[in-house]
């Protein structure tokens, strides 16, 4: 994939078929020369994984999929981040969730962009409105949040995929995200 928002997307899909009711995306970029990381943390509180499959998880061809028998989002988003002097790790209980953390080398001259995260997170937060999804973006010493939970308590009956809505919460994430980078 040729953006990191493409691979959180797609590792956002395991968290929706692992039947989690909250997910947890955060992104924290240091462009300092002694911390000089892009980091991805996802968490989500769905059905986990066997020890047994934590281990295998990072093959392409081990996938809980019954359509096709490779799967490519963690295997890929492992090597993005190791191909970048960066690391991945992956902690799982069966019963309890899954955490991801993906970490690239911030200036590595092969990092792929993060691409449109502001999308990327419209499109998760207004498709998904059954699941609380909070996203948190750190940029250095600047950061904001989405929390859907906060969003449906304002907007009381007004669902979160509603036009008005929709437009409201894309405004909000480019206009943070133009903030978090403006300092820099």
């Amino acid at each position: 994939m040729k953006e990191i928002s493409l691979h959180i997307l797609d590792l956002v899909q395991n968290s929706i078929r692992a039947e989690a009711k909250r997910i947890d995306l955060t992104i924290e970029e240091y462009t300092d020369k002694t911390n000089d990381t892009l980091k991805v943390v996802l968490q989500d509180d769905g059905c986990g994984m066997s020890e047994e499959m934590v281990k295998s998880v990072t093959s392409p061809f081990v996938t809980t999929r019954t359509t096709r028998k490779v799967g490519l989002g963690i295997p890929l988003f492992k090597a993005g981040c190791e191909a970048c002097g960066g690391s991945f790790k992956i902690e799982s209980e069966e019963g309890k969730g899954t955490l991801l953390t993906g970490v690239y080398r911030h200036s590595h001259i092969d990092r792929p962009p993060l691409g449109d995260i502001a999308d990327t997170v419209l499109l998760i937060a207004t498709g998904n409105i059954n699941i609380r999804f909070v996203y948190t973006h750190r940029v250095n010493e600047n950061e904001y949040m989405l929390d859907t939970l906060e969003l449906k308590r304002i907007l009381g009956e007004v669902p979160l995929d509603d036009p008005e809505v929709i437009m409201f919460i894309k405004d909000f994430l480019v206009n943070n995200e133009s903030e978090l980078y403006g300092g820099m």
